[in-house]
């Protein structure tokens, strides 16, 4: 079961994918029905299958006229945050510690990036009950770094890179009892700044301040353990780059639970009504195979598990005046 959202006449509505060519229209917003899932105690499903209507749509109307929405929004975008974790896929390690130094064999000789790779390899996957490694997280920002599926990304005009990076998103709501419920799973586009990452991965955290998006479709249910997708980037109608990528837990160094919990262990992330979207890494980018994106550039990746691929050209911001903080 898939759902997605859209723009109603100024009003944010689900709706069910039902085809490629068509979907059918719920009552309300994929978080309005989250939370009356959580209060009915029923599953999303359940509550989907209550909430649909007669009506249906055309899909690719709905993309053409561009009135696609993120699969999952809060009404007031500061009460979505969005984060993530990296090195949590087979072979990430390779792609980030090449950006910053050559790894050698001994243990002493490892950089920051291998020992926290090896620490996800040993200690990722723990048994039930039991608490796992933690993993690398860093912090996006709110809802208003999401962009709609179809709209384009913008990248400011102080960064040095405007690089996809091809992810799972699990997104989630924070329950009234303060319980993190999770919505279900969508393609993400985590978008970062890999040269300033390179230059010092202190700066890692300055290289996550960036725009994302995910969606279009929410994929609800469990996850399949191996997933095969395809990144590529389009410039004026060719194929500039393309490149299979692999995730799920079967691809991966730490399991989604221990993701999770390392990140909704901290109380101030399950504050009730909000919603989280949480990236899970990845382990392909075009930025390693030497790639340099040019604006009107169009990201696009595609898991045949989620429904259509999620698309979004590249925009460069015009340069912006100097901050300047005043004194009151």
């Amino acid at each position: 079961m898939r759902l997605i959202q859209f723009d109603d006449q100024g009003q944010v509505r689900a709706a069910l994918v039902e085809s490629e060519q068509q979907v059918r229209l719920l009552d309300c917003d994929t978080y309005t029905l989250s939370n009356r899932a959580i209060s009915a105690g029923q599953s999303l499903s359940d509550a989907v299958t209550a909430a649909l209507t007669d009506t249906r749509l055309d899909y690719q109307a709905l993309v053409d006229d561009k009135r696609l929405l993120p699969p999952l929004t809060h009404p007031d975008p500061a009460h979505c945050l969005v984060t993530g974790t990296g090195l949590t896929h087979l072979g990430s390690a390779d792609t980030r510690s090449a950006m910053h130094a050559k790894a050698q064999a001994a243990e002493e000789d490892l950089t920051d990036s291998m020992r926290m790779f090896k620490l996800g390899v040993e200690g990722g996957k723990p048994n039930a009950g039991e608490i796992g490694a933690q993993p690398e997280w860093f912090y996006k920002g709110d809802g208003q770094c999401v962009v709609a599926p179809e709209a384009a990304i913008p990248s400011p005009a102080f960064a040095q890179d405007a690089g996809e990076e091809p992810e799972l998103a699990g997104l989630y709501v924070i329950g009234e009892d303060g319980l993190p419920w999770r919505v279900g799973y969508a393609l993400g586009n985590e978008f970062s700044d890999h040269v300033t990452e390179r230059f010092n991965y202190l700066w890692l955290a300055h290289s996550k301040l960036r725009a994302c998006s995910f969606g279009p479709e929410l994929l609800i249910g469990e996850l399949p353990a191996h997933l095969e997708g395809t990144s590529s980037i389009q410039r004026d109608g060719e194929t500039v780059w393309e490149k299979p990528f692999l995730t799920g837990e079967a691809n991966m160094a730490h399991s989604l639970a221990n993701l999770e919990y390392h990140h909704f262990k901290y109380s101030g992330f399950r504050r009730p009504g909000d919603i989280h979207v949480h990236f899970f890494g990845t382990a392909t980018l075009s930025f390693a195979d030497n790639i340099k994106v040019r604006e009107g550039d169009r990201f696009e990746i595609r898991i045949d598990a989620f429904g259509r691929a999620l698309r979004n050209p590249l925009r460069v911001e015009a340069d912006a005046p100097a901050i300047t903080v005043h004194s009151l």
